[in-house]
């Protein structure tokens, strides 16, 4: 039989007896919480939230009536200006609390347990200041707790993984740069240690480059996640020398020159199956040497064309020209639109035992066992025209070109085209049509262009949109109307918007590539060799049934991958 709520008092203390007396727990409820709380060394607030005995938000409002605080909601705490590093992480993980915010000599805590007088005694002693309770929620708390820890793990502090010191990090190269160990102590343990848990951080959020920058007072570490740098650390400016020194150690560069650009590469072996190439470029700045890593990953050329997000027509293209025994296929794009990615899909579909495949890249990014890969080196005389004449007189079935930067290198590599071989290269042009007139301008002939190349790709990435989080937005008609959308299209599919969860960046999760797949037809031939534009292309193009990239896009975002903002801010018009 439960117990009257006039005899509460004489069973009950502080929050318990305001929980039975406002009807949000029976007694016995009560005695039960208090009892197993106590057991298990938990506050009874924790306990609570924990079993779900008990709403968070409604605990919280009832403790700030029944002490007298005020009830603090931290989604609307700015993290960013958070006393959080004002007390070691290890103090408010063991109490559970949360240093908000400091006015003079008063320090401000969040807590959802203000009986915890212990905490506030022991952050006071530790920072050095008054410490004032303010009351939040539990639960809310929690989030916040660890969305700051991880925020903050690429710190010096706190590296104690004996992981760290057991990964086996090597040089990309074969030749060994004579390295001086000059004034650097670049064997400091805690740097070593703080650059491999960096390094694996990276890999474990799926960066896909890492910038290290110096600057007057300050240095920072940025990560390029799904597209978009993001700052991860701050560590003492003090540091950025000995960081650097690492750095250079591991890619086997000279650590003594500091003012000239470097480059080189490095092996990180995070397993006995799987190991991760970094490509290293040092840059000189005022304030020191900026370094910028990309992290090559081979499983990435694995994934299958189907994972790439070409559109099933798009697809069936692409195939058809890997098909061909000769014939040229240009993709295009600006640096970091996956260029690579979609040419070693390519070649890991063209990698039989029946064919010869060579490659000259500046430098190869991914390694694939079958494929002969040449690394240009313009310094000794190896571009990539003099790569080109020695791959045709090595037998070759396939050819992959690493950019054609030069009337020498696209003459080459159109006159293998047209003998019997096909060739893959890549552009630096917006879009398909583009591509051509660029290839015009370079002074290769156009009757050779025409007859040489059979598909042209132009792509970029855009971020896909969170499957836990999106949330579908309404827009007026005449909005679609001007984004591209038909009135067929209008009300046939959801628009969604990013909104952000703890399984995504900013509403995004992962990148998806937007395609421009334009095979060559006899007319656009010749409009290419009467002399046309661009335009004329783009227009031939689309009579033709070739999307652009921006209806592409649009398909994705009629798909519920992309959002109309992540579309316009990759493709411009």
């Amino acid at each position: 039989m439960s117990m009257p709520a006039s005899h509460v008092s004489l069973q009950f203390n502080g929050l318990a007896r305001r929980l039975v007396e406002e009807n949000l727990l029976s007694a016995d409820k009560a005695a039960s919480a208090l009892e197993e709380s106590a057991s298990q060394k938990v506050p009874l607030v924790r306990h609570l939230v924990d079993q779900n005995i008990l709403d968070s938000r409604a605990i919280a409002s009832t403790a700030s009536r029944e002490f007298g605080l005020p009830l603090f909601d931290l989604d609307a705490m700015d993290l960013e200006v958070c006393a959080f590093k004002l007390v070691s992480e290890k103090l408010i993980t063991k109490h559970h609390v949360l240093p908000l915010f400091k006015r003079g000599s008063r320090l401000f805590v969040g807590m959802s347990d203000p009986t915890n007088l212990q905490a506030l005694d022991e952050i006071k002693f530790h920072a050095g200041a008054t410490t004032e309770p303010i009351l939040v929620e539990d639960k809310k708390l929690a989030q916040t707790i660890a969305r700051l820890i991880e925020a903050h793990d690429t710190t010096m502090e706190g590296l104690q993984d004996a992981d760290l010191d057991a990964l086996d990090i090597s040089s990309g190269e074969e030749e060994n740069t004579d390295v001086g160990a000059g004034e650097f102590e670049v064997d400091d343990t805690p740097i070593v240690r703080f650059v491999n848990k960096v390094l694996l951080d990276a890999i474990n959020k799926g960066a896909s480059d890492l910038h290290f920058e110096p600057y007057e007072k300050t240095y920072r570490v940025r990560f390029r996640m799904d597209g978009i740098l993001k700052e991860v650390t701050a560590p003492p400016q003090a540091l950025a020398t000995k960081i650097a020194a690492r750095l250079k150690v591991m890619s086997q560069l000279d650590i003594s020159e500091r003012r000239v650009p470097q480059d080189g590469r490095m092996k990180m072996k995070l397993s006995k199956n799987r190991a991760i190439d970094f490509r290293v470029s040092t840059c000189p700045t005022l304030f020191g040497e900026k370094i910028v890593m990309r992290i090559l990953d081979p499983s990435s050329a694995k994934l299958g064309i189907d994972a790439l997000g070409y559109e099933p027509d798009q697809k069936q293209l692409y195939m058809d020209a890997l098909a061909k025994p000769y014939g040229m296929i240009l993709v295009t794009g600006p640096t970091g639109s996956g260029k690579t990615v979609s040419l070693y899909t390519g070649l890991n579909i063209l990698n039989t035992e029946d064919r010869n495949i060579s490659t000259a890249e500046d430098p190869a990014e991914i390694n694939l066992p079958g494929i002969n890969q040449v690394n240009v080196n313009p310094k000794a005389g190896l571009t990539f025209s003099s790569a080109l004449k020695a791959f045709l007189r090595q037998d070759p079935d396939v050819i992959m070109v690493g950019e054609i930067r030069d009337k020498e290198t696209g003459d080459i590599a159109i006159k293998a085209a047209q003998t019997g071989h096909l060739v893959l290269s890549t552009l630096h042009t917006n879009d398909a049509p583009k591509t051509l007139t660029r290839m015009v301008n370079m002074g290769i002939a156009p009757f050779n262009i025409a007859s040489a190349v059979s598909l042209i790709i132009a792509q970029r990435l855009g971020r896909r949109l969170c499957p836990h989080c999106k949330q579908p937005v309404h827009l007026p008609r005449q909005a679609l109307l001007d984004e591209g959308f038909t009135e067929g299209d209008i009300g046939s599919f959801e628009v969604y918007k990013a909104v952000g969860c703890e399984q995504c960046n900013d509403g995004y999760k992962g990148r998806v590539g937007i395609y421009q797949v334009m095979p060559i037809s006899l007319e656009m031939g010749r409009i290419i060799m009467a002399g046309g534009n661009s335009i004329d292309l783009a227009e031939q193009a689309q009579k033709e049934g070739v999307c652009d990239l921006h209806q592409s896009g649009l398909k994705k975002v009629k798909a519920g991958i992309l959002s109309l903002e992540e579309l316009n801010r990759v493709i411009t018009e």
